[in-house]
């Protein structure tokens, strides 16, 4: 069964339902045993890191989280759950789960395309891809292929051995992070056409042991 993480950070049933239509069974939920006997786990999100990270405490599930990453499931974050999944965030100074090394960093509030006119913060609308690495949860997705997000801050994990795909807006920002059983991306797979569709069936079918 594939586990969606419930908390109060929106986007939930925009993912279970692009699940139900590729035909993957799945359950929304914040019960501890049901999240550590997952064959997969979904870690979504939109909003504030800093109320997100105080709901998941109060369900213990960022050790619950550490304890499924040790076990060795495979997890898919999207978008804030890109983002907590690093060491800290500048949202709130919050300090997330640390299942990678990094920082989600803000946006420049004043910042400019190639032809030099303002970009709007937050980043909304669709962007291309740039994969940098290999990964089997990108096995199918072309070169500078497009996908949707709707984010203020981005992940910069410490080592770059993490990071998977960049995307550009203003500057070049990692999009796509992972570590071993882990990956995680910026922008919404459940809300990026065929492209979203076809990284969501390859997470679906990433056969990750490492423990």
């Amino acid at each position: 069964m594939v586990i969606i993480i419930e908390y109060k950070a929106g986007n939930l049933k925009s993912v279970e339902r692009v699940l139900r239509y590729i035909g993957v069974p799945c359950t929304v939920t914040r019960d501890p045993d049901k999240i550590l006997s997952a064959d997969r786990i979904i870690f979504p999100g939109v909003g504030a890191a800093g109320s997100a990270i105080e709901d998941l405490k109060r369900g213990r599930i960022p050790e619950i989280m550490v304890e499924a990453f040790n076990k060795g499931i495979p997890i898919l974050g999207i978008c804030l759950g890109a983002q907590i999944i690093l060491s800290h965030s500048e949202e709130n100074n919050t300090d997330c789960l640390g299942l990678i090394k990094g920082t989600a960093r803000k946006f420049p509030d004043k910042m400019l395309d190639r032809n030099g006119m303002n970009l709007k913060v937050p980043h909304m609308g669709w962007n291309e891809i740039t994969q940098i690495q290999p990964h089997p949860v990108l096995n199918g997705i072309r070169a500078e292929e497009e996908f949707y997000f709707v984010h203020t801050y981005y992940p910069e994990p410490v080592d770059k051995k993490h990071i998977f795909c960049t995307s550009e807006y203003g500057f070049n920002f990692p999009c796509v992070i992972g570590k071993e059983n882990l990956l995680a991306t910026q922008f919404h797979p459940e809300k990026s056409g065929k492209s979203g569709l076809k990284l969501l069936t390859n997470f679906m079918e990433w056969n990750r042991n490492v423990k």
